[in-house]
């Protein structure tokens, strides 16, 4: 895509994000749960806690992918501390709120699951027609071009082709999970696939129009993904249903090559990830690291000392 095309066709980026050490978020969901204990565990905790990467991600884009229009961040009665007050570096953040992108069905409000969350993006005000979902702990390393996301238009998707568990001996017998296989799964299914298109930890490629007809169209399906306060096994991913819509209307290009680098668990030491960053990043344009909060002290030190000179 040429500069020319990209003025014509504006990509705006989208960024969930929650402070799950807030007082005001941790006395609004104790309601809906049934355990307390449960909500002071690290599985529950990791869902919501962060070590301002969020920073990070808004960072890597503005100097990473200067093409971006704005940049959405969807937040719950929350606005991230070094956006207050906001810089002119951030001038194009924009926070967006729960009760916005919620807008007529206020009655599914509080919700503390991503899914509902990201169903309802494309109803951010003035959203661009195409835009780039980023998770808070997804960081671009290098520079980056618009068609990189975006080919004549239409999104580029990188992932594979997977069976689904039901078509595969040894987890059919494993209980069923509400993880990020199962609910790409739940998607393609939703539309007919009898396999999926099994997508990573990059930023997601998406084009608000094909929600919109398919949800103006499905209300009933829209309704039943995000009326669940808390993740339900028989939600499907938006950004999954996004890419088999597109599949399935042939309007995406594939790519193979993932151009990521994704971490998930801090147990290796020090210089491994060290030598990963500094040696095996080079041609890598994403970087994933899931689950921050449950990083060792010395090892998160290194990590964001690593992302702060990266990308600024």
């Amino acid at each position: 895509m040429t500069k020319e095309n990209t003025t014509q066709k504006p990509i705006d980026a989208v960024i969930l994000w929650v402070d799950g050490e807030d007082e005001k978020h941790k006395a609004k969901i104790l309601p809906y749960i049934k355990d307390n204990k449960k909500a002071k565990t690290k599985k529950f905790r990791t869902r919501y806690d962060q070590v301002n990467e969020i920073k990070f991600t808004i960072d890597s884009i503005l100097k990473f992918a200067p093409y971006i229009r704005n940049i959405h961040v969807v937040t719950d009665e929350q606005t991230p501390g070094f956006l207050t007050p906001k810089k002119s570096k951030y001038n194009k953040v924009n926070i967006v709120d729960h009760s916005v992108v919620f807008a007529n069905y206020e009655t599914y409000l509080p919700v503390f699951n991503c899914r509902p969350i990201e169903t309802c993006i494309y109803r951010i005000p003035n959203l661009a027609e195409h835009f780039i979902y980023f998770n808070d702990d997804f960081f671009l390393i290098k520079e980056t071009k618009p068609d990189d996301f975006f080919k004549n238009g239409l999104p580029v998707l990188r992932g594979k082709w997977l069976k689904f568990d039901t078509d595969i001996l040894y987890k059919k017998l494993k209980k069923p999970r509400t993880g990020h296989k199962s609910i790409q799964q739940n998607a393609a299914r939703l539309l007919g696939f009898n396999s999926y298109y099994n997508f990573k930890h990059t930023p997601h490629p998406l084009r608000k129009s094909t929600f919109e007809k398919y949800f103006n169209e499905n209300k009933e399906v829209f309704i039943n993904n995000i009326k669940h306060r808390f993740r339900d096994n028989t939600q499907f991913t938006p950004q999954g249903l996004a890419n088999h819509l597109e599949i399935k209307n042939e309007t995406c290009y594939f790519k193979d090559d993932l151009q990521l680098m994704y971490f998930r668990s801090y147990k290796k030491p020090l210089f491994w990830y060290k030598y990963k960053l500094n040696k095996k990043s080079k041609n890598k344009l994403f970087l994933g690291m899931q689950s921050l909060d449950l990083c060792p002290p010395t090892i998160l030190e290194y990590l964001l000392h690593w992302l702060e000179k990266r990308v600024n």
